[in-house]
């Protein structure tokens, strides 16, 4: 398919280039010497990954230890209470650790095995990425540092007992905010002083290449199954597809199994209290081009132009930028960026809840909240959802702040 000019035939082939841009966003804006670990990896993972045995053994993997893959649930029940469009859930919640985001971990973590890394580095916002990266360090014996700010750690209580549980190193980050930028800064920092025995595997789509790229491919499992299991049910393609962005890592796996498609795609961005800056983390909606972790995108920034201060209600979406690939698709044009705010969220939550047995993470419910709205305007037709992931990790956080609604 073309579309404003790119060959999504042959998109994943040239997109990033060499240099790993999207565009003009992506590329390595970090300091010459972790320029060199940079090269390391992404000549590893242009060689190992790419290997008959290394994707033996990750398709064995997803298979026995992730329990992949995961079903696709039509949402009968809400989907009537809204009209005649038909609702459908993509289950990442089912995945092992109750998210997307063991995709890849456990790819980054069996790279760093085969280039004789000892010890994995990560961050994390609400927790997911952490317990997954906790859960896929534990798995291959590898030693693991989780870096999560102090004000997440009081949020996500119970992941952060997971990844203790597993064995990781939990370190907390009190500067600044002490939300997910900032413990992506000290992770970096670390990252630093230990490449040559470590890897920092990121948590998203974003960070110098080649971490957009990677995450992207290893997530991409999500909508390769979504697209072929949809097909199977239904007999066709959804009309739209919708999963909620941070740094963007469970919409990029989703959206690759159907940009080469007639869908309409659409990225749900958080916010939060309102569009006063500090109020939400939609940097794709307000924010302008700017350079943050090694990578040029799209971002929110303050009067000095350095990244702004964000919120969601959400952990895992107050990041002040998006993934580069999200910022090339935007200005294509091909997906949609929209926004959400907390209040509709949290109605999506309980009612996704209460009509269909399924508890979801706050992320995600960003997306069922847009697609519930979406719904309302399509009239007819199909909506296929990413749900990224289960809710247990927040419900102590929203019971004690928001309370439970009657019914």
């Amino acid at each position: 398919m073309q579309f404003n000019g790119i060959d999504f035939d042959t998109y994943f082939k040239n997109y990033p280039d060499e240099n790993g841009y999207f565009g003009k966003y992506g590329g390595v804006y970090i300091s010459e010497e972790l320029k060199k670990a940079m090269e390391e990896i992404n000549e590893a993972y242009f060689t190992i990954c790419k290997s008959r045995k290394f994707i033996a053994e990750l398709r064995r993997i997803r298979k026995e230890f992730q329990g992949r893959p995961t079903p696709i649930s039509h949402l009968e029940r809400l989907s009537n209470s809204l009209g005649n469009v038909q609702l459908y859930v993509k289950r990442e919640d089912l995945n092992h650790t109750g998210a997307h985001k063991l995709n890849h971990c456990m790819g980054e973590v069996l790279l760093a095995k085969y280039m004789g890394k000892k010890k994995v580095i990560a961050e994390t916002g609400a927790g997911q990425h952490g317990v997954a990266m906790a859960t896929a360090a534990a798995y291959f014996g590898m030693e693991c540092d989780i870096y999560m700010g102090s004000v997440d750690i009081k949020k996500q209580a119970p992941n952060v007992a997971r990844m203790k549980i597993l064995g990781a190193n939990v370190v907390e980050v009190t500067h600044g905010l002490a939300t997910l930028k900032e413990a992506v800064d000290a992770a970096f920092e670390a990252y630093s002083k230990e490449y040559k025995d470590a890897i920092y595997c990121i948590g998203s789509v974003v960070g110098p290449h080649p971490f957009p790229m990677m995450v992207r491919d290893f997530q991409s499992v999500v909508g390769i199954e979504a697209r072929a299991q949809f097909m199977e049910m239904t007999g066709e393609l959804p009309d739209a597809v919708v999963a909620c962005v941070g740094g963007g890592s469970n919409a990029a796996g989703m959206f690759a199994g159907f940009l080469n498609d007639p869908v309409e795609i659409y990225g749900v961005e958080p916010l939060g209290r309102g569009t006063t800056l500090g109020d939400h983390a939609a940097s794709l909606q307000y924010g302008t081009e700017g350079v943050m972790h090694g990578f040029n995108s799209i971002m929110l920034k303050d009067e000095n132009g350095d990244p702004a201060p964000v919120y969601s209600v959400a952990s895992g979406l107050d990041y002040p930028s998006s993934g580069p690939e999200h910022a090339f698709l935007h200005e294509l044009g091909r997906v949609h960026y929209d926004v959400v705010g907390d209040d509709e969220t949290l109605d999506a939550f309980f009612k996704l809840s209460r009509l269909e047995g399924i508890i979801p993470a706050i992320e995600s419910a960003h997306a069922v909240a847009f697609a519930m709205n979406l719904a309302k305007k399509m009239g007819k037709g199909s909506i296929l959802i990413n749900l990224s992931g289960r809710g247990d990790k927040d419900m102590d956080y929203i019971i004690e702040k928001y309370g439970i609604p009657e019914k």
